[in-house]
């Protein structure tokens, strides 16, 4: 049986167990969520500790290895180009959606009040531990002052930002020097894939252990305008995977739909599961290269970066949970309102943090662009597992339909990029061999 039928049958019977435990009552299903609780959080750590050393040693030697470093900015052009553009269709996919959806949802007026006092407290907290930044921040944070502490504190792009520069700086260093420094990474690099590998072959029990207290805790007991709002969120992710990712990479990325597909899977289980991007970073990253056997430089540069601020499910999240509260605060949305609330959403959710609800804590913005009280986000951060579990895996399913596009225009280079860098490869298939 395959690890992709695997994970999926983990999922499947981790949401069926915790299903059926919300039901009962007793101090045994606590007792029983208690102990198989920890083994998914051990396993979303242990994928966790290979990010950063994967991430960094992927992108140095990617660059470094370069046979002209401007290849690399050219794919970071390309790459942010595709960025803004399925953020900025996300964003108006859910504002279109959203709108008529949500308009067409009667909120009981007791369910109105009773929502409203329940957000004011959540959103005092929210809007206190919510920082948002400004784009002259934003800017001057992505060069750290210490990259170390950003390792630490789990910054990605920073940390990303020096990675490449370190990089480049390297392919000015005398040749042999260069070649011993680059070795050390490739080293780096080998043992993280092996470590990853390693830790993915626990994927099924790790899935599982996760989706049991998620089902569990959610039960069935969501019922009204909350879980109208769930559904919407839900079901306008699952049509734009469908009706947008999944024909990209089809028709522009260039690749049948099953091997997509099913490449995809392992990281849209962890994803799913864990509701990170990051946790799914190392499951991308297998996938790229041995599943759909794309270009060294999309593994090396491209899915990394991705996975920090390439994120399509906010992009949704965002304008529909702007739209929901609009609703919910009796607030009427003109043309030009919901224009903005697509634009500022499509912008901030390059902001937006690799963690469970982080389009949530980055929707102030938003709210305050388009004149909505900022105390509703209290409301979603309560029901937000759900729609995130969604959000999260709609962010991994376009990092790999928009891998599948790049690599369209850098497997043209394939011969000298491999004539220049053949220990990229070789490291690679050496680490799935292994």
């Amino acid at each position: 049986m395959s690890l992709t039928l695997q994970v999926l049958l983990g999922l499947i019977a981790g949401l069926g167990l915790g299903l059926g435990i919300a039901g009962v009552e007793g101090a045994w299903a606590a007792a029983l969520v208690g102990w198989i609780e920890p083994l998914g959080t051990l396993f979303i750590n242990a994928i966790r500790m290979t990010v950063i050393p994967l991430v960094v040693a992927t992108l140095i030697v990617g660059v470094s290895a370069a046979p002209d470093p401007r290849a690399v900015g050219r794919l970071g052009a390309r790459s942010l180009a595709i960025f803004v553009v399925v953020i900025a269709l996300a964003s108006i996919v859910g504002v279109a959606l959203g709108a008529p959806l949500l308009g067409a949802f009667d909120l009981d007026p007791s369910a109105v009040d009773a929502l409203r006092a329940s957000a004011a407290s959540a959103g005092e907290a929210a809007q206190a531990n919510a920082k948002v930044q400004t784009l002259s921040e934003w800017l001057l944070s992505l060069v750290p002052t210490n990259p170390i502490k950003s390792a630490a504190d789990g910054a990605m792009l920073p940390l990303i930002v020096f990675s490449v520069l370190f990089a480049a700086a390297m392919t000015r260093v005398e040749g042999e020097r260069r070649a011993a420094l680059r070795k050390v990474f490739e080293g780096i690099q080998d043992a993280s894939l092996v470590l990853v590998r390693a830790i993915l072959a626990t994927a099924p029990i790790g899935v599982f252990a996760l989706a049991v207290p998620l089902a569990a805790r959610m039960g069935l007991a969501a019922a009204g305008a909350l879980l109208g709002y769930i559904v919407i969120v839900s079901s306008i992710s699952i049509v734009f995977m469908a009706l947008v990712l999944y024909p990209a990479a089809v028709v522009i990325g260039r690749t049948p739909l099953r091997e997509f597909a099913k490449a995809c899977l392992p990281a849209q289980g962890i994803a799913f599961s864990s509701r990170s991007s990051l946790a799914a970073l190392p499951a991308m990253l297998e996938s790229v290269r041995d599943s759909l056997r794309l270009p060294p430089q999309i593994g090396s540069f491209f899915i990394p970066l991705a996975a920090s601020m390439f994120r399509a499910g906010a992009g949704i999240g965002q304008t529909v949970g702007v739209l929901f509260i609009a609703k919910l605060y009796g607030v009427d949305l003109n043309t030009a309102q919901l224009l903005t609330i697509a634009a500022t959403s499509a912008i901030t959710s390059f902001s937006v943090p690799g963690v469970p609800g982080g389009s949530i804590l980055v929707m102030i913005p938003v709210l305050m662009a388009a004149n909505i009280p900022i105390e509703g986000i209290g409301i979603l951060l309560g029901v937000d597992t759900i729609p995130d579990m969604f959000r999260t895996t709609t962010n991994v399913t376009g990092h790999m339909a928009a891998a599948t596009i790049l690599a369209r225009g850098e497997r043209a280079g394939d011969a000298s990029d491999d004539a220049g860098a053949p220990r990229l490869a070789t490291g690679t298939s050496a680490a799935a061999s292994g």
